[in-house]
């Protein structure tokens, strides 16, 4: 994480709210006060943010990228599976976020300067840096309430 410049301590959260008319991720603590706010890149017109609650179940350091093409509407299907390798260049950058919605999850990017300005395939993109950060403030389990 020090790599990263991501500070070891860090402020404690409860839940998060991702909000996509502001195109931010905000974290929020058990009385609902602002703790921190992200900006984040969210869905598309084909692959809509997952509005509703949701809960962040695991978190995943360095993760693989299992790459399905039948996921995704813009890749020909008949493409083979593969397992991308982990790192910060990877498809889901350092740290993947597992949410309850399956095949949705909240993960870094190799491209930080797409945040905010290019669509997503559903997931919550963010900064390597940012990612690492959240997964700092909120233990596994944390509820997700995306909104319009």
């Amino acid at each position: 994480m020090s790599q990263l410049n991501v500070d070891g301590s860090a402020n404690t959260g409860k839940s998060i709210i991702v909000d996509k008319s502001e195109g931010v991720l905000k974290v929020v603590d058990g009385d609902g006060r602002l703790v921190a706010q992200f900006p984040v890149t969210m869905g598309s017109t084909k692959d809509p943010l997952p509005l509703g609650t949701w809960k962040v179940t695991t978190y995943a350091y360095m993760p693989p990228f299992h790459y399905q093409p039948d996921l995704f509407w813009d890749v020909d299907d008949s493409k083979d599976e593969q397992k991308l390798k982990p790192g910060p260049n990877g498809p889901v950058g350092v740290a993947w976020l597992d949410l309850t919605k399956e095949h949705y999850g909240i993960h870094g990017t190799p491209e930080p300067s797409t945040i905010g300005r290019a669509e997503s395939h559903g997931c919550i993109r963010m900064t390597n840096w940012d990612v690492l950060r959240l997964s700092r403030m909120l233990k596994p389990g944390f509820k997700a309430v995306f909104r319009a």
